[in-house]
């Protein structure tokens, strides 16, 4: 029995450093294949997102938003290459400052509706910083900076994730900004489903009540109420088909 119980002890002791030992890119990984894994990078995404319809093909290098506005349909699409807009399928010309402004939206709202996948993107930096406890759950905090090139005209935000250290999923995120006057945003995930094999959530999206609240002590703030809610992230009609 003596030994039994050296042998257990022996096994707690493993599995503990086995857990301390997970980096963050680790920990990401399990994140994305316990959400989808591989069927992100073969398959089309399109969902609506308030009045607008958005669509994610070829591993997301092109992303669509497709919208009606005063009886005209625009199709508006960005690869990695440039911008596009199609005012009733046919091709018009943008500025190259609202051709960005564009670019930024759409890839935004993709974005948000594709982690955790998205965090595997090349400019993309990761880095387990600590364990954090919300409720009675215990969370992996990993932080997440970008490289300038690749990274967009957003590359100095830096963004917050928790994941939960018995699913791996991201229930909360957060992130600072510096544009329009800067500030942090704080995200609860709700309405978890699966989409032939994908995971999607909605997001309940929180600001500080007091703008001098940093990304340091935002979960400190969430956990005390001092957020307020500002918004719902709501996607509607996900299809999901996949590609040859």
């Amino acid at each position: 029995m003596k030994r039994f119980y050296l042998f257990y002890s022996f096994l707690i002791v493993i599995a503990c450093k086995e857990a301390k030992s997970l980096t963050a890119d680790e920990i990401v990984n399990q994140a994305i294949e316990i959400s989808g894994g591989n069927l992100y990078a073969i398959s089309t995404i399109s969902f609506d997102f308030r009045d607008k319809t958005y669509v994610s093909k070829n591993k997301g290098t092109v992303l669509e938003r497709i919208f009606k506005s005063d009886s005209l349909n625009y199709t508006d699409i960005k690869s990695n290459i440039d911008f596009q807009r199609f005012i009733n399928d046919i091709p018009v010309t943008v500025s190259d400052s609202l051709a960005q402004l564009y670019s930024n939206s759409i890839n935004s709202v993709h974005y948000f509706a594709q982690l955790p996948y998205r965090l595997n993107d090349t400019s993309v930096h990761k880095e387990l910083i600590g364990e954090a406890t919300i409720g009675t759950t215990n969370y992996y905090v990993v932080k997440v900076t970008f490289d300038q090139k690749n990274g967009g005209v957003d590359f100095e935000d830096t963004y917050m994730y928790w994941f939960n250290k018995e699913t791996f999923k991201p229930d909360y995120l957060a992130y600072d900004f510096h544009t329009d006057g800067g500030g942090v945003r704080f995200r609860k995930a709700y309405n978890e489903r699966y989409v032939d094999g994908i995971r999607f959530v909605d997001y309940e999206n929180y600001k500080p009540r007091d703008p001098k609240e940093t990304l340091d002590n935002i979960l400190d703030a969430f956990l005390n109420d001092r957020l307020e809610l500002l918004s719902k992230i709501e996607l509607k009609n996900i299809n999901i088909s996949f590609e040859n």
